[in-house]
């Protein structure tokens, strides 16, 4: 847990069986030591989550008033909204965030960590509960209060707040069935790194099978833009899968490119097709039509994390760990209900 001290050199030291000044030598990438020994070194720094302070001098035994914010996405319109919670409510303390973007790469996280551990935060978000081994140790190592953001589906380092992606997949997937819907595709981003993305999809098929309905068809993509390729796929589905009467798209996006393209096509909507989206961004509002949506409640987890952190980075508080869920809400539009 965050309240435990930082790891030294010391403990790298006694952990690997090698001298304090060689384990600096080899964090330092001086040259003078066996690849033998600076293999050891290294492995054992990274399976404790040891992190070298780069701040020298005076300052090598204390924190900075910087707290590192690390994201999958700039270009997904979620996180940006989530960085506006999070200023609304550190621009009021002496705390400053610092952002870093991972591109959903278990790799690139680590590294984008690491780099920022490395000059003493006073603590951390981090999008999602899924991290690799490396980073999960670095987080539980660094002794500053970490919370994890965007989900609440899994176990935390520390603090986390978010909503559950598997009730949002359900509770969506439950309106559909209510208004009739039963021959439902699903297009969406490739998952394996889209931890929350998968969770949906996984809480939505649960509840349709509840209901006797299967996704009849479904289509992943990567890369590129999403207006485009929610027309692209949604045109492509539609000739595959031609008696589909329910769209349901893991983001907004695409969802929006799938609408212009049905609007194109003059289909009756929500009667001849329903859809719907996820994240409730604000461009929706400038549609043809209202695409029913979820709010993922970005700004509120933005500002509740800040809060957290704020909280305790202050000297009187008493270090708990804090669990907040949000409740999204369905945003019925124009393309749920039936005409």
């Amino acid at each position: 847990m965050s309240s435990k001290r930082p790891l030294t050199l010391r403990d790298v030291s006694e952990a690997s069986g090698v001298s304090e000044m060689t384990v600096s030598r080899v964090l330092r990438g001086r040259g003078d030591v066996s690849e033998g020994t600076r293999d050891k070194v290294l492995a054992v720094a990274k399976q404790l989550g040891y992190v070298p302070n780069k701040i020298a001098g005076a300052l090598a035994s204390q924190r900075v008033n910087l707290i590192a914010v690390i994201i999958p996405s700039l270009s997904n319109m979620v996180f940006p909204e989530v960085m506006t919670g999070i200023s609304d409510i550190l621009d009021d303390t002496p705390l400053q965030p610092v952002v870093g973007v991972t591109n959903y790469l278990p790799g690139r996280e680590e590294t984008v960590l690491y780099e920022m551990l490395s000059w003493r935060p006073s603590g951390v978000i981090i999008a999602g509960v899924e991290h690799s081994d490396a980073t999960r140790a670095m987080l539980q190592a660094s002794g500053i209060p970490i919370v994890e953001i965007m989900d609440v589906d899994g176990t935390p380092v520390d603090s986390m707040v978010g909503i559950s992606h598997r009730r949002a997949g359900r509770m969506m997937a439950h309106a559909i069935a209510a208004e009739g819907y039963k021959r439902i595709g699903f297009m969406g981003t490739k998952m394996p790194l889209d931890h929350r993305a998968r969770k949906r999809f996984e809480g939505f098929t649960e509840a349709l099978a509840k209901e006797g309905i299967e996704v009849a068809d479904q289509e992943f993509y990567q890369g590129g833009s999403a207006l485009a390729k929610g027309r692209e796929m949604t045109e492509a589905m539609l000739k595959r899968t031609p008696d589909l009467d329910f769209l349901y798209y893991s983001n907004d996006m695409i969802g929006a490119g799938g609408l212009l393209y049905l609007l194109e096509k003059g289909i009756n909507i929500p009667s001849e097709i329903g859809l719907a989206g996820f994240n409730g961004v604000e461009l929706l509002q400038g549609l043809p039509r209202q695409l029913a949506t979820m709010d993922a409640c970005r700004i509120e987890i933005g500002r509740k994390a800040a809060e957290i952190i704020a909280r305790r980075c202050s000297d009187d508080d008493d270090g708990a760990p804090e669990m907040i869920e949000l409740s999204p809400k369905i945003s019925f539009g124009d393309t749920l209900k039936r005409g």
